[in-house]
């Protein structure tokens, strides 16, 4: 049977299960989810390769479902059967959200374990005891050190955004928590790029594992209509407030490659009548949260956001994507854009695109292979962005793809900064090189002695400035007595 035909009625999933799919309309599974169902209800180890918005939450969820409803296990202490780490806290509570939902029917405890929230909850959730933990690297390390949560149990393992965990420095995280894994388990393992350091910590993890790939990184949906506008940087915010009088806006979500600059453009749609919020890692959970179910609900038309929540945003009909900055990564574009054109509605990705950032735009075009049409039809064209389009990246840039060196929040190696390198080494021969009886400060060389001879005892006794010739008087200490005109020293 193919995949075109198959239903979520062949699958064999639990009955329970089957009516929670019913209600939420669910009739025919995606691609990864008819491929990786049918081998992870058999109790084989998953290395799933496939880009957001392909359903690959329900491609996991549904067979961990089935196996407890099957098995029922006790919830123990401190010690849930179910992993799933998550490199963010929305898309942590998205996972969760899923999991509520397709198990509305099943007797199951789960919880949701992220940072910057207090832990009394999730503690006492644990407590309590819970079949399925969905959590984040950081803050299930924290609970694991205060002997929280025991991992002994543990029979299915998830590792969901492989590539946006390391990308985020969760490598040393992911290996202490890997550790306390037993040996007797179901790992399952998915990403949507495969690099050779994903690759090597797929092999650590899994044990003979089935490979199901789908809609590879490079691809992009069809039905997204996909322009690019070039303008110049000071003119980003007009063109955004232009699009706005011109655009209908139903669901809109804004990225943006800082969190100020998230902020600030929240400000300038709201300036123009329009309700929008910006989410971003600066920002409180509960602000973050507020943000995102005022999105969901329609309440908030516009949502602007960094890339940290282009893979955790999960919210249906969004009909327009606006990149105000290009991403600092290629493969982001495909992410980001990926949040409109679901569930075979149309959409629309529009990018803003400065002279600086043509490198990057190059290297979108390059890893999509296909060229982005042009508008040209607004205000603020800029002929000098569009005339350097197929000009080549100068090495070293440090706007487009960042390696490292000039680039905010980051570490060094790579990147060239904008500003005049400094020559240390003429620098540090210069302060070697120099007198030391050479003035210092505000004194002349007259008055104070060489450096070396400064504090020896045959140092010449520095002139006060005051008092000519004289030795300046001592200053009055605490404790000494008041001295009155009629004063007389004691013989």
């Amino acid at each position: 049977m193919s995949d075109a035909t198959i239903t979520f009625a062949d699958l064999k999933l639990a009955p329970l299960i089957q009516k929670s799919l019913q209600e939420e309309n669910y009739t025919t599974p995606t691609p990864i989810q008819a491929q990786a169902i049918p081998h992870l209800l058999e109790g084989k180890d998953l290395l799933g390769c496939a880009q957001t918005g392909t359903g690959k939450t329900a491609a996991f969820a549904l067979p961990i479902l089935h196996k407890l409803a099957t098995n029922k296990p006790f919830a123990g202490k401190y010690r849930p059967h179910v992993l799933v780490l998550s490199p963010t806290r929305e898309l942590a509570a998205q996972i969760g959200e899923s999991f509520a939902s397709y198990g509305r029917h099943l007797k199951l405890r789960q919880t949701v374990i992220f940072g910057g929230v207090n832990q009394y909850s999730q503690v006492r959730d644990l407590e309590r005891g819970v079949h399925i933990c969905i959590a984040t690297p950081g803050r299930l390390l924290d609970l694991m050190e205060q002997g929280y949560i025991f991992l002994d149990e543990m029979q299915t393992f998830v590792l969901d955004e492989a590539d946006r965990m390391l990308d985020m420095g969760f490598m040393p995280d992911l290996k202490k928590i890997i550790a306390q894994l037993p040996d007797d388990r179901q790992s399952l393992f998915f990403s949507a790029t495969m690099s050779s350091n994903i690759s090597d910590l797929a092999n650590t993890l899994l044990n003979d594992p089935v490979r199901v790939e789908i809609s590879p990184v490079s691809s992009t949906n069809n039905l997204i209509d996909q322009r690019v506008l070039f303008v110049d940087y000071e003119n980003k915010t007009g063109l955004l407030e232009e699009l706005l009088k011109e655009i209908d806006v139903e669901r809109m979500l804004i990225f943006t490659r800082t969190k100020r600059g998230a902020d600030k453009v929240a400000q300038v749609i709201n300036r123009a009548g329009h309700r929008a919020d910006s989410i971003h890692g600066d920002k409180t959970q509960g602000a973050r949260s507020r943000a995102l179910a005022g999105f969901k609900r329609g309440h908030t038309k516009v949502l602007v956001a960094t890339d940290i929540a282009a893979r955790g945003i999960d919210v249906d009909g969004i009909t327009h994507v606006i990149n105000y900055d290009l991403p600092d990564e290629a493969e982001n574009y495909v992410h980001r854009i990926g949040r409109t054109g679901r569930a075979g509605a149309k959409g629309m990705a529009l990018s803003f695109c400065d002279a600086t950032e043509r490198g990057t735009l190059r290297a979108i075009e390059r890893i999509t292979k296909s060229k982005i049409y042009v508008e040209m039809d607004h205000p603020f064209h800029s002929e000098a962005a569009s005339q350097s389009r197929d000009e080549a990246r100068k090495p070293g840039s440090y706007r487009g793809k960042r390696t490292g060196g000039f680039q905010r929040g980051g570490g060094g190696g790579g990147g060239r900064s904008p500003y005049p390198p400094r020559n240390d080494r003429n620098d540090r021969r210069d302060r070697n090189d120099r007198n030391d009886n050479a003035p210092r400060f505000n004194e002349s060389s007259e008055n104070r002695a060489p450096r070396r001879e400064r504090f020896s005892e045959d140092a010449p006794k520095p002139r006060s400035r005051n008092f000519g010739d004289n030795q300046a008087p001592r200053p009055p200490r605490r404790g000494d007595r008041p001295r009155s005109s009629n004063y007389k020293e004691p013989t």
